[in-house]
């Protein structure tokens, strides 16, 4: 039992996805007579889509407030103790009590737990360049950095944008840019954009985007980000180029945010996100929980741990550990690696692993790609779609899918997610029962085919 009058306090370190999931549902089981839950968050929101952010910067969106899925004043109706702008500066694994700071006044306080929920997240990589913190440069992680682009691109006096990687937020953020009126150049480090997938299919979104008037510039690295005599952002140069710069978004990626976990001795894996049980419980400690973007998750299909920070697994990862510390049961049991997006009407998904994923567990496999249509080829609206499919060389098991395409690609790759959930093999995908009309799909689902290619290719090795 603990010190509070018989009181358990639970503590959630990260006010975003999986640590409000975690505290609302942890509320939901128990009334604040047996839990006292109080949260630490160091910006201005709560529960937000950081996913939305740039169709809110591209103007899809039309209010910052409609990103909210819960405001700070909707929580504390449900007795939560949420503290924002207050920002956790250590754990205390042995006393079980964490630091905090205010961010506004500097004030610092100790707060004991029962049970503690680390959410810190992840933090965007801001490359050691020279220039990156120029005014004009922006990340694109929380509501703050949305709001601060869309101050400079109203403010910018030319016209010029510079993104800085091709992965999901690089390309979304392309494409909001284009939409804002703005001369749009990618920057990337890959042979194509999109390392999510193969550079087979990567080039499909590079000719995609340059179809959309963005000038993509691949495998070449931004050296620095040079200023202007008022000291913003005027250029961003390459080893063998400058491109003029009004405003530059930086959308190389994110990296789990464990600095505390790390300096408290917590378990971290090779990509330095924590690491957990099936109950998301920190491995080898009972009463403390992690979730969302600073965690590790495991692969189904290759299994070994992954980093795969995306909004769909931190709102399950909370649901879990608010589970669990109200005093229920539940597991997460892993990912298959499924992600969708899109540049403009062009579809791009994925799940499931590389070619490259596949080697480096030792996997043999076959490949196969198919062009199909998403509607029946006679019904209006039918446009091309090409399907990539790996499959395990001799049991034919499912490895991966990636699909790029108009209308209709995205969602198909929902089925694959399934299969390989279920371990299928593509033999056995075949005989799928898919839902078929001419304004859907051909007779034979894209995915079908895909799938009748790979089992003809697995029996003939």
């Amino acid at each position: 039992m603990s010190m509070h009058q018989g009181r358990e306090r639970l503590v959630v370190v990260g006010g975003d996805a999986a640590g409000m999931s975690a505290a609302s549902q942890a509320r939901r089981l128990k009334g604040p007579e047996e839990l006292e839950i109080v949260a630490f968050e160091r910006g201005h929101f709560t529960s937000f889509s950081a996913c939305g952010i740039p169709y809110w910067v591209g103007g899809a969106v039309p209010e910052r407030d409609d990103l909210i899925a819960r405001t700070p004043e909707e929580h504390r109706a449900r007795d939560i103790d949420l503290r924002l702008r207050t920002e956790v500066t250590e754990l205390d694994v042995a006393g079980q009590r964490v630091r905090a700071r205010d961010v506004e006044s500097g004030a610092d306080s100790w707060t004991s737990y029962d049970k503690l929920v680390i959410a810190t997240g992840a933090r965007p990589v801001r490359p050691e360049l020279p220039g990156a913190d120029a005014p004009g440069v922006h990340g694109v992680q929380t509501l703050d950095d949305g709001q601060a682009l869309i101050d400079t691109l109203s403010r910018a006096k030319g016209r010029r944008a510079v993104v800085v990687g091709a992965g999901y937020i690089g390309v979304e953020m392309a494409e909001a840019l284009i939409d804002r009126g703005f001369e749009v150049t990618v920057v990337n480090r890959g042979e194509q954009p999109m390392s999510t997938l193969d550079p087979d299919m990567g080039r499909l979104v590079h000719r995609a985007m340059e179809g959309l008037g963005i000038t993509m510039v691949n495998g070449t690295e931004v050296t620095k980000i040079l200023t202007g005599a008022d000291g913003r952002v005027r250029a961003v140069a390459t080893q063998h180029a400058e491109y003029p710069a009004d405003v530059v978004v930086l959308g190389i990626g994110v990296r789990p945010e464990t600095a505390l976990a790390r300096a408290a001795g917590l378990p971290l894996g090779a990509h330095g996100g924590l690491l957990t049980d099936l109950a998301m419980r920190v491995r080898g400690h009972q009463n403390i929980w992690a979730g969302g973007d600073c965690v590790e998750v495991l692969n189904l299909v290759s299994g070994q741990e992954q980093y795969v920070p995306l909004g769909t697994h931190a709102n399950k990862h909370g649901q879990v550990i608010g589970t669990n510390a109200g005093g229920g049961y539940a597991t997460f049991p892993g990912v298959v690696g499924t992600a969708v997006s899109k540049v403009c009407d062009l579809e791009i998904a994925r799940t499931g692993l590389r070619e490259k994923d596949a080697r480096r567990v030792g996997l043999e496999f076959e490949a196969v790609t198919i062009e199909s249509t998403s509607r029946a080829g006679y019904y209006p609206g039918a446009s091309p779609m090409t399907v990539k499919m790996l499959a395990e060389r001799r049991t034919g098991r499912l490895l991966g899918v990636q699909i790029v395409g108009r209308e209709g690609a995205a969602k198909r790759v929902d089925i694959a997610a399934v299969a390989l959930t279920a371990r299928l093999t593509v033999e056995q995908m075949t005989a799928l029962d898919l839902g078929y009309a001419p304004p859907f799909s051909p007779v034979w689902d894209p995915v079908l085919v895909a799938a009748r290619k790979a089992a003809r290719t697995v029996r003939g090795s």
